[in-house]
């Protein structure tokens, strides 16, 4: 499969196809695309389309987060899942004003560089906000790749070098072009080269898929299955969480009590919200979100 059949079929696809979703503007600014990539994380679209343009109301760019405490970013996070997220985004508006004079720097190794931004948001950036030619590999487009280029119905469960490398070769040659057919490869797995079902009929490459041709092989192994969230740690990390962010000073362990009836869970995930630097305690028996408010006394 050459990269200009496939690139070529999917971007025009994209062109008439494409979801209208605001971090896709023209005018949009490269901030505006890292807080998107960053929220889009393991969250969906129908979720982050009202907290996205809530964060960037208040925090329009990078400099205005770095001046407003990792409390406030967690609490302006509200539901969203995983809130480790939003420190690593104030920590990373730190950074760039620190480093790079409030802008979010273009070049690949600086954005690597900034706190919480892996391989797949570095290169998200460097593609969406700034038209560069790098391989954007997410879960939807290492299926994509991996069915109609070799020919399997599922592509694993991590990232690996040979999926930056295929996904690669089947980019255009022109940087504006690649970041076009990046974001549609991306598109074509998260409404038609679907995990469970996949409309193939509707795929603009079935005709060269290798995965089609093959008769659509199932997967040979167990099927992965969402996790389950009731009754887990991360319920009641969400939970002890919620009481924290609507409390305007320090919240007493009694009143945290209440949210688990289960001592022991309920201490474990406290703990792990103080571990990932999400929740501080203040004195013996209190606590609060990080940073919420003047440095907690020391211990002793």
């Amino acid at each position: 499969m050459t990269e200009s059949t496939f690139a070529g079929l999917v971007s025009r696809w994209y062109e008439h196809n494409a979801r209208d979703l605001p971090w896709r503007k023209p005018d949009v600014s490269p901030w505006a695309i890292l807080v998107s990539e960053v929220m889009l994380q393991q969250t969906p679209v129908v979720r982050v389309l009202p907290a996205w343009h809530a964060w960037l109301d208040r925090w329009p760019t990078p400099a205005a987060l770095a001046q407003d405490s990792p409390a406030e970013a967690i609490r302006m996070w509200g539901r969203l899942g995983y809130p480790r997220r939003a420190v690593r985004l104030r920590d990373c508006a730190v950074a760039i004003v620190e480093r790079h004079g409030g802008a979010v720097p273009d070049r690949l190794d600086q954005l690597l560089a900034l706190p919480g931004v892996g391989t797949y948001t570095a290169r998200a950036v460097a593609a969406f906000a700034y038209g560069q030619r790098h391989p954007v590999v997410d879960t939807n487009v290492r299926r994509v790749v991996c069915r109609a280029v070799a020919g399997e119905p599922d592509a694993g469960p991590a990232t690996r070098p040979a999926d930056l490398l295929a996904t690669e070769e089947l980019l255009p040659v022109e940087p504006a072009a690649a970041a076009l057919a990046s974001a549609a490869i991306m598109e074509l797995g998260a409404l038609i080269c679907t995990a469970r079902s996949p409309r193939c009929p509707a795929c603009p490459v079935e005709s060269i898929c290798a995965w089609r041709a093959s008769g659509r092989v199932a997967p040979a192994g167990p099927t992965r299955r969402p996790q389950r969230y009731a009754g887990t740690d991360r319920q009641v990390r969400g939970l002890l969480l919620g009481v924290l962010r609507e409390a305007t000073g320090p919240v007493p362990h009694q009143r945290l009590d209440q949210v688990w009836d289960d001592d022991a869970q309920r201490a474990r995930a406290l703990a792990g919200l103080v571990t990932d630097g999400l929740v501080e305690p203040v004195g013996e028996a209190s606590f609060r979100l990080i940073g919420d408010g003047p440095p907690a006394p020391v211990p002793g």
